[in-house]
């Protein structure tokens, strides 16, 4: 079995001609057998792509001609966790929605995985997970606050709702480092006196700290089609529901409620007729799309 290579990155810079940069980015995708998507602005780059190992190092290569001090890191699935490639111009690589907050100005401080764990043991540190509901929902760290967010642009509220006078220090985590860096910047720019972000964000703690010595509990939702990994990024065992989009545990998918693609015990009892047929014919084709993709992802690798 071959393994695909997923390569997760982004940086804050300025990018003259975003619309230059995505010609030339999906050609090599195409052309190198890769998919998933990379978002450009003119702010910088976002992107989580999976493919074989030569074509992620070919991309590699492209991106750092382009790009010096990209965060990069990669993992890996044992099938393509992507349909397509997408490689879209957007107005911002993480959405915010707060145009005054420019990371490349100012940011957050830094903390390297191997110093996260005594930083977030200070009882004086306000510890933030700075990620959607339905991410907490799988996995955080220990006595970390939730801010109950749906969408990263509904973070700015949440931080309006802290007392800046009594949170004096914050830590903030987010899946890979590119939310933190813009809720970070927002938050000095509130008024927050010192705030630090853990670099590289939950994976790269998952991946470089032993389970024995972590404070991490569960698992870390990915926005592909591996759902969730755990310590040394080992794939974790949720699906995702496709009705209802909510993550799903092995206990619930032996649920009777349970249907592929179509209901979970979380939307089951809410679905009319209508939209459970609905849901099984999409999920039927989903499967048809599914095959041909394998069929020339094999192509690709051989």
């Amino acid at each position: 079995m071959t393994m695909m290579t997923v390569a997760a990155f982004y940086q804050f810079t300025p990018v003259g001609d975003p619309t230059d940069l995505q010609a030339r980015f999906k050609t090599t995708c195409k052309q190198a057998g890769i998919k998933g998507t990379i978002l450009l602005s003119h702010e910088g780059i976002n992107g989580t792509v999976a493919g074989p190992a030569e074509g992620i190092q070919r991309l590699r290569s492209l991106l750092e001609s382009h790009f010096d001090g990209l965060e990069y890191k990669e993992s890996w699935a044992e099938k393509m966790p992507f349909h397509r490639i997408k490689v879209l111009v957007k107005k911002e690589i993480v959405t915010l929605g707060v145009p005054s907050v420019d990371p490349t100005q100012t940011v957050g401080t830094y903390v390297a995985p191997q110093d996260w764990n005594v930083l977030i043991s200070d009882p004086d540190v306000l510890v933030i997970d700075a990620r959607n509901d339905y991410e907490v929902a799988l996995g955080t760290f220990q006595g970390s606050t939730n801010p109950h967010t749906t969408s990263f642009s509904e973070f700015p509220t949440f931080v309006q709702s802290l007392d800046k006078t009594k949170h004096k220090k914050v830590a903030m985590f987010c899946t890979g480092g590119i939310r933190c860096e813009k809720a970070s910047s927002y938050m000095l720019s509130q008024g927050f006196e010192e705030v630090y972000h853990l670099k590289g964000g939950v994976l790269k703690y998952l991946e470089t700290t032993s389970p024995e010595t972590s404070l991490w509990e569960g698992d870390c939702f990915v926005f592909d089609g591996r759902v969730s990994l755990g310590h040394g990024l080992i794939i974790g065992n949720h699906e995702l529901c496709h009705g209802c989009r909510h993550t799903v545990s092995e206990e619930e998918r032996a649920s009777p409620l349970y249907e592929a693609g179509v209901a979970c015990p979380h939307c089951a009892d809410s679905l009319t007729p209508e939209r459970r047929t609905a849901f099984r014919e999409r999920h039927r084709q989903e499967l048809l799309a599914q095959a041909r993709g394998e069929q020339h992802i094999g192509a690709c690798v051989r």
